[in-house]
């Protein structure tokens, strides 16, 4: 009896408990050469928190058993590493990101030709002209080019429309949308989704492809320029009062 009294103590010892907070330790590396990676992000996909690498390849962040770390870097492979009893043990892990070959299509950049005519040049230098409408009683606002006929209509209609669209994305996925407060809320999250362009960490946390993410905005009333051009930090900005209207909206649907 004793005796089976020990074996059951040594092995709660041994197996960390579930859902215990810690910090995971450890380097970022090439795979191909073993060079520290500077300046990787790091997201926690189950705690929407998130860091970078140091200029020696080493990070540090909080995790528990089983949630999932999501590295992504400029030029390399994405990796998710799942949070193990096994991972906690050694105490600093090595994780290494494998370079992708990349082939970049000829880029033809067209200067913009002055004739220093004000009338001439005018004509030649292009505007954009999305303005966001503001509504009261909403957090929110609607994009319409300035010089399209039917900008206000369309601001219109999508305050009038029952907003089947918006409960079809948002009703459907409460748990990914709440992430949105605590990715906007995370500084180093804002700071690594500000010099992205690629959508790839919105789409990981919230559980969305880049369609659906078009889609969102351009049913939000987003231009396409805005879509086409934003960073991914204003693509979170877009979609969270989106989903705030939706919230306004849901509450005088039921």
């Amino acid at each position: 009896m004793n005796r089976l009294v020990l074996v059951l103590f040594y092995l709660l010892l041994a197996v960390p408990i579930l859902g215990q907070e810690t910090n995971v330790r450890g380097i970022v590396l090439n795979d191909a050469n073993d060079v520290p990676l500077e300046n990787v992000n790091i997201v926690n996909l189950n705690e929407v928190i998130g860091t970078i690498t140091n200029d020696v390849g080493e990070f540090e962040i909080s995790a528990s058993v089983n949630d999932t770390l999501f590295f992504s870097y400029l030029g390399f492979k994405s990796l998710r590493v799942r949070v193990t009893n096994d991972l906690l043990r050694f105490g600093e892990i090595k994780v290494k990101m494998t370079e992708l070959g990349i082939a970049l299509a000829e880029v033809v950049v067209r200067p913009i030709q002055l004739t220093g005519y004000l009338e001439v040049d005018a004509k030649t230098i292009p505007i954009y002209d999305n303005y966001r409408y503001s509504i009261s009683g909403l957090n929110s606002g609607y994009e319409g080019g300035g010089s399209q006929p039917g900008a206000v209509a369309k601001v219109l209609s999508a305050i009038f429309n029952p907003a089947d669209f918006l409960y079809n994305v948002f009703g459907k996925r409460p748990r990914q949308m709440s992430k949105l407060r605590q990715m906007k809320e995370d500084d180093n999250i804002r700071n690594l989704l500000q010099s992205k362009f690629d959508r790839e960490t919105l789409m990981v946390v919230l559980q969305l492809e880049r369609l659906d993410i078009d889609e969102i905005l351009n049913n939000c009333s987003y231009s396409k320029d805005f879509i086409r051009t934003a960073n991914d930090l204003q693509i979170l900005d877009a979609i969270s009062e989106c989903y705030e209207e939706y919230k306004v909206l849901n509450r005088g649907r039921n």
